[in-house]
């Protein structure tokens, strides 16, 4: 599109053009003049001039800052020199300190493997504290608030060594607890392995009468006996029994204070009194088995060193080390807080000695501030309002603009405001905006002429190879289901022309015996009824001749018209209709497949009479519908498993037989005629119900169906005002359901 703008534009150009007007040219030269800026009014010159005065500024803060950074650093060396010795020595007492009472918790919980370590780091904490006051005192710090620090270290040693003392007992209580968690949990792991199989067995007894699956089973007097509903009942106490004393031991494991170990040995106690007493009432074998195990739990419960025992113990050398550790923090804070006071005593004299210092050099201070700001101010105003705003804004959007040009939008017009430089460029892009365009629009008019004219002549002939593709599929669709019914159709007419060819016969032979009886010479009396019987019988056979024959024309009219297609509206008798095409579409498929079979149920309504249709659009319709039921319900067959002389079952470890049914059936109600068609096929989808009118879906395999019947059928069922709905379910059934008005309307007809 670009190239073609600039094309244009150089033939445009080089094209002679009428000399202009005198009056054109002044008119253009005084408006470039007007165009033109002043000296004062370029943006170099303002540039310049913005970026002088914030250079000076700067100039002059840096000089100031010099000088007055330089007096600052040299007083508050003079100043700080003494005290910052002072000030490392209280700060290093604080962490000595800090040390110490944080040793108090990594010591109780220390292992015994680090332990060692731990004595050995609170050591060379409390050397460095006593190391960082030897220091204070050295500088002439209070004697006073020396002797109260050295106080709060002594009672602070003092706590640290009390847990040192507990700790050889605590580690060997730790142990002595872990050795019993784990023997406890052997015992209670043994006992519920007995006891649990025991009340399982002892519950299957009492249901089943048995006490193993291979015994026979005992009376019902015998096995539901109070004895032994009563056992029943002691194991499931036993068992109970059992797991409260595991929730006792758990919970003295788990205790948090010793006032909690007292309720849990009493409880243990009763429970022991309880399981002792279920076990003596257990039969012999049952009790030798499971008294040692209950002796060893209730020794762990309530014997010497037992759980109890041993975590009260242990909880109360946790109380006493949490109350010496809380003491510890206290000491600690105090330490703090002395050395704080000390800290903020050196920090007052710093104070007092920079405080001259500071106010020499405040006024220099100010000053370079304000400078600083002055600068920083003017340079961000005028970057902000000069070179963004006026420069570099609008040459953005001159830049944009330039490629938006370049993209092909010529239609926005170009601001050219202002009457710098920029404001030039902007009106010399403005001209060339407003030449393209309009170069564009005639080479645009051409080239949409042309293409207008050649997506007609596309159009004309795509909308005619579609109508010669619709008429072909349309009539291989027929021509494929006039194929699939020649073989029914031969079979349909083969039973008339049977009867036909039977009754021709029997004829000939009353024939013969008429001519026999009219030659007796000497006729007896009945002669003459005699002959009226052959007659009779004759004429009989005839009639019967003529209907099979009209039978076998219909058939062939039907085919030839169902070859056709279209036809005339008459009426027609709905039932006949059905079953006639029912029948050729199941011989037709037997034609195709020798194996397939199904079983036609009929429940056709008598009083449903003649519809005014086209019959062999109408029978295209039954042919389709009745043909897709014999397929679905032959394919559930054959996934069943169904062979030649083999019943398939329903289902797997469903025995029930399976047999492919179709039920075709009509009904009359006040508006309308309805036909159903029904198999216990495969049934079909949700996804897929949904679809199985539009033309070209199919579920068949590519050479089995085009996906046009069901389409084609819907089509032919609305022309007629009707309607055809399907309901399935995937694995039992498909019903399709066809209703057509009782009295046809002039827009169906």
């Amino acid at each position: 599109m670009t190239e073609s703008i600039t094309q244009s534009m150089t033939e445009s150009a080089s094209a002679p053009r009428e000399p202009a007007s005198d009056t054109g040219d002044e008119a253009a030269d005084e408006a470039h003049r007007r165009r033109k800026p002043a000296l004062h009014l370029r943006i170099s010159t303002q540039m310049y001039a913005g970026l002088t005065v914030p250079l000076m500024l700067t100039l002059a803060a840096s000089l100031i800052a010099w000088i007055s950074f330089a007096r600052v650093g040299e007083a508050e060396e003079e100043v700080t020199q003494g005290a910052i010795p002072e000030l490392n020595a209280a700060l290093g007492a604080a962490e000595a300190s800090n040390r110490m009472v944080a040793a108090g918790p990594r010591l109780t919980s220390s292992s015994s493997q680090d332990y060692a370590d731990v004595i050995t780091g609170i050591a060379l904490a409390r050397r460095e504290f006593e190391t960082q006051l030897a220091q204070l005192w050295d500088q002439g710090t209070d004697s006073l608030r020396l002797g109260l620090m050295r106080s709060d270290a002594s009672q602070l040693d003092a706590n640290i060594a009390a847990i040192v003392d507990e700790m050889p007992e605590y580690f060997a209580l730790r142990r002595q607890a872990d050795e019993l968690r784990s023997e406890s949990g052997t015992v209670l792991e043994d006992l519920v392995h007995q006891i649990v199989p025991a009340l399982d067995d002892q519950l299957f007894f009492l249901v089943e009468g048995r006490r193993h699956l291979w015994t026979p089973a005992a009376p019902e007097r015998i096995h539901r006996s109070d004895s032994e509903v009563l056992a029943y009942r002691r194991w499931s106490a036993l068992s109970g029994d059992v797991s409260q004393a595991e929730a006792l031991l758990a919970g003295a494991f788990s205790a948090s204070e010793s006032a909690l170990i007292e309720p849990l040995r009493e409880s243990f106690e009763s429970a022991r009194d309880r399981i002792e007493i279920n076990v003596a009432a257990l039969d012999e074998i049952a009790r030798d088995t499971l008294r040692p195990k209950v002796q060893r739990l209730i020794a762990l419960g309530i014997g010497s060193d037992s759980v109890f025992d041993v975590m009260f113990r242990r909880l109360q050398i946790e109380e006493n080390q949490r109350d010496l550790l809380a003491q510890n923090q206290e000491l600690g804070v105090a330490l703090v807080s002395e050395i704080e006071s000390l800290v903020e005593a050196v920090q007052s004299n710093v104070d007092a000695a920079t405080a001259a210092s500071a106010q020499a050099v405040s006024t220099g201070r100010a000053l370079l501030i304000a400078i600083s700001v002055v600068g920083v101010v003017g340079a961000l105003l005028f970057s902000w309002l000069f070179v963004g705003r006026r420069i570099l804004r609008r040459v953005a959007q001159l830049s944009g603009r330039m490629r938006t040009l370049a993209d092909g939008d010529l239609e926005s017009p170009v601001d050219t405001r202002g009457r710098d430089e920029v404001a030039e460029m902007a009106d010399a892009l403005e001209h060339f905006r407003k030449a393209a365009l309009e170069v564009q629009r005639l080479n645009l008019v051409e080239q949409l002429a042309g293409q207008l004219s050649e997506r007609n002549e596309q159009l004309s002939q795509t909308l005619a190879d579609l109508d010669r593709a619709q008429d072909q599929i349309v009539a291989n669709e027929k021509l494929a289901a006039l194929g699939e019914v020649t073989a029914g159709v031969a079979h349909e007419i083969r039973n008339p022309l049977n009867f036909v060819k039977n009754f021709a016969e029997s004829s000939d032979e009353l024939l013969a015996e008429l001519l026999e009886a009219i030659a007796d010479p000497v006729p007896p009396d009945d002669h003459a009824d005699y002959i009226a019987e052959i007659t009779g019988d004759l004429k009989e056979n005839l009639t019967r001749i003529r209907s099979h024959g009209d039978r076998a024309n219909r058939i062939v009219e039907s085919m030839l018209m169902m070859g056709r297609g279209g036809g005339e509206s008459r009426p027609v008798e709905i039932n006949a209709l059905l079953e006639e095409h029912a029948m050729l579409s199941y011989h037709s498929a037997r034609a195709q497949d020798p194996d397939f079979n199904v079983t036609i149920k009929r429940d056709f309504d008598p009083e449903l009479g003649e519809l005014e249709v086209i019959p062999q659009d109408i029978g295209r319709v039954f042919l389709n519908l009745v043909a897709n039921a014999g397929y679905a319900a032959n394919q559930r067959w054959h996934q069943l498993g169904g062979e030649p002389g083999k019943i398939a079952s329903v289902a797997d470890g469903d025995d029930s037989p399976y047999f492919p049914t179709i039920w075709i059936g009509t009904r009359r109600t006040e508006t309308s005629a309805v036909i159903t068609v029904r198999d216990n096929g495969i049934g079909i989808p949700p996804d897929v119900v949904q679809r199985v009118f539009e033309p070209f879906f199919t579920t068949k395999p590519t050479n089995e169906g085009t996906g046009l019947g069901l389409a084609m059928s819907n089509d032919i069922v609305r022309g007629h005002g009707g309607q055809i709905s399907v309901r399935s379910e995937v694995g039992e059934y498909t019903e399709f359901t066809v209703e057509l008005p009782l009295v046809s309307s002039p827009e169906s007809g």
